[in-house]
């Protein structure tokens, strides 16, 4: 049984939902599923003008947060977290800059990685984003499993590189068919991928 961690950083929720859909998949495909939000690294006071940022961060507090370990633990792993400025946000920064010694002792390498983004905005940087954290998961000696155009589906979603959002304030935990497609594909391919490597 592949055993994946599904590490993500939400604001608004639509992260959240997101994270739900790829361990849903996941475990429907045989996997045994981490899901792992990332701590909120902002004062809850900063964002309680924002009723979408509260409502997540209240639904998702008391679950157990994404550490090292949960990647130690995984033989593959799903990142996700919103773009900002054309990269990941602070949060999610800050849970990666917190891996340096697993790094160093080689437990972040030889692991299936893929990831997912959403922004705002149709050309918010989830390119970017996505290839940007990519750059870190070179670094650790991932095996970079992005769903490229393996399905149909994917011209329909239109990212080669993972899975991104085009996400609104006013739709906060929805999205799209061909996003929850593109979510399942990602899911899917991951884990057996992730299967095949473990039985070679």
């Amino acid at each position: 049984m592949t055993k994946l961690a599904i590490i993500y950083y939400s604001a608004t929720g639509h992260g959240t939902s997101m994270a739900k859909r790829v361990a849903a998949t996941a475990e429907a495909a045989g996997a045994e599923v981490r899901l792992r939000p990332v701590a909120e690294t902002r004062d809850p006071a900063s964002f309680a003008h924002n009723p979408a940022w509260t409502a997540n961060y209240e639904a998702i507090k008391d679950l157990p947060v994404a550490t090292g370990d949960d990647i130690v633990w995984a033989d593959a792993v799903i990142f996700g977290s919103p773009t900002r400025f054309g990269s990941t946000s602070s949060q999610f920064q800050t849970f990666m800059d917190s891996l340096g010694a697993l790094w160093a002792q080689g437990k972040l390498a030889d692991k299936v990685y893929a990831a997912w983004t959403s922004t705002e905005s149709p050309h918010g940087g989830q390119e970017t984003t996505l290839m940007g954290l990519y750059t870190s998961l070179m670094h650790f000696g991932g095996i970079i499993v992005p769903p490229g155009y393996t399905d149909p589906l994917k011209f329909v979603d239109g990212n080669p590189y993972g899975v991104s959002l085009v996400s609104t304030r006013d739709n906060i935990a929805e999205f799209d068919e061909a996003t929850a497609d593109a979510l399942d594909h990602l899911a899917q391919r991951v884990v057996q991928v992730a299967g095949r490597l473990a039985s070679s």
